[in-house]
């Protein structure tokens, strides 16, 4: 099953990855092409990916165990737990970033005008989703709680990107430098959320597909 949990990670990794490039050119419009894809030569665009990668196969660790039937030990559950909350973390900073760009971003504004009130926010919304998705992990049984945490970043993605949609739109009629520039990690906060809400479904779907193939092992692993 281990296997079947780092495959749906890579393939949400290389997903991210080739969305990257027209994302960028269609929300940041008209720029450069060959530019747009020096992206791809950067160490740091990297290092994101692997951690989302491994960010998705951190949120399957309760599934692997449940599909393989397998006691549910604390630190898959906490590994789940702490990783959607930064998901959900992350779409507070996206919305946040939006409405800040609709106010208050100017031609007078810099990048770092939002000072300190980003790393702020997006750790108080961490700790504060930890312990609400912790306490939820109390209350129900582990498949039921990776089925609420993915419903959760499903509805909090579709919320966000309400929001950062249109305020990307509105900024991107402004004409001050880099106009739409934090709309635009808006938006792609909220995708890499929604894909990264569909992991769980795709890894049963992945298993659910191993046990028609090999009902004989299936069997095994339940009866053992």
């Amino acid at each position: 099953m281990k296997r079947w949990a780092l495959l749906v990670a890579i393939l949400y990794a290389l997903i991210l990855a080739l969305l990257a490039l027209p994302v960028i050119l269609i929300c940041l419009w008209p720029m450069d092409i060959t530019s747009t894809a020096g992206m791809y030569l950067q160490w740091q665009w990297w290092l994101i990916l692997a951690l989302m990668g491994l960010a998705q196969a951190a949120l399957l660790a309760v599934p692997v165990r449940v599909a393989s039937r397998r006691p549910m030990a604390r630190i898959p559950l906490m590994q789940t737990v702490l990783v959607a909350a930064l998901m959900m973390a992350g779409l507070v900073v996206g919305a946040f970033l939006s409405i800040f760009e609709l106010l208050f971003y100017n031609s007078n504004s810099g990048v770092g005008s939002t000072g300190w009130s980003v790393p702020i926010i997006g750790i108080a919304s961490w700790c504060g989703w930890g312990i609400a998705f912790f306490r939820l992990s109390q209350r129900v049984d582990a498949q039921d709680l990776t089925s609420r945490l993915c419903r959760y970043l499903l509805k909090g993605s579709i919320l966000e990107l309400l929001i950062a949609v249109p305020t990307h739109v509105v900024a991107r009629c402004r004409d001050y430098c880099c106009a739409g520039f934090m709309t635009f990690i808006g938006l792609t906060l909220g995708m890499a959320v929604m894909l990264f809400s569909f992991g769980p479904g795709v890894f049963f779907l992945f298993v659910a597909r191993w046990r028609r193939l090999h009902p004989e092992q299936a069997k095994a692993k339940a009866e053992g």
